[in-house]
């Protein structure tokens, strides 16, 4: 493991690991000891009466500090509030999402999703499938385009909702609300560093990366923020 990683064991080391390291995958990646899931004690993962990871991702999520939603590989991961507006230069190659739809570089089903979460502020993935007539008998391959909106940095997962049965009792996974990183942070913010070249951007992640992953090598840096 990274010698510049610590253990976490509450949604507040999280964060702070986070905010310390700027990019955090949650699942095992093919960077050693770089993800949530080897920094965290088996014994606080799925245990009866014991939050861990799966339920802090809603407090994180909505604390500010940081986005999260799928960003590396397709999987799910953080990004510090700091490192965002690099982030979305470089994934979003310098693109707010009507220009690269005006350009030809989203689909319809691409915008259909992005304009409807943008349009509510935020929306539980369920809210969001109804919307965009994701049931059945209606459109196809929900996953793949909200997958490929939250690695383009344009929508991203705001919170966890928890539903409650009749007598309040909460009960499954939580639901996924999505969001837009505007909507959470502000859209001056998140585009602030549309004044560089969004290679700019590639580049001073990739050197911060190597400064905190000594050991690991650009090819392995470069295929973790593809």
């Amino acid at each position: 493991m990274n010698s510049l990683l610590f253990q976490v064991r509450s949604a507040d080391d999280v964060v702070r690991l986070v905010e310390d390291v700027g990019f955090l995958p949650f699942f095992t990646n093919s960077i050693p000891g770089f993800s949530v899931e080897e920094c965290c004690p088996r014994d606080l993962w799925f245990q009866e009466g014991v939050d861990g990871p799966w339920e802090w991702k809603g407090p994180i999520a909505r604390s500010g500090k940081c986005v999260y939603g799928k960003l590396y590989g397709g999987k799910a991961g953080f990004v510090s509030r700091a490192w965002l507006p690099d982030f979305a230069n470089f994934r979003r190659d310098g693109y707010d999402f009507d220009s690269r739809y005006d350009d030809g570089l989203a689909s319809r089903k691409d915008k259909g999703v992005f304009d409807t979460v943008s349009g509510h502020g935020a929306l539980l993935s369920k809210e969001l499938k109804d919307l965009c007539n994701y049931r059945k008998g209606g459109n196809k391959g929900f996953d793949t385009v909200i997958t490929r909106l939250q690695m383009q940095t344009y929508i991203n997962v705001a919170d966890f909702v928890y539903m409650k049965d009749k007598f309040g009792k909460v009960y499954g996974w939580g639901v996924a609300q999505y969001s837009t990183p505007e909507a959470q942070f502000g859209y001056d913010f998140v585009t602030s560093a549309y004044r560089r070249e969004p290679e700019e951007s590639k580049e001073r992640i990739l050197s911060h990366l190597k400064t905190i992953l000594p050991e690991a090598d650009m090819e392995q840096l470069s295929k973790l923020i593809k």
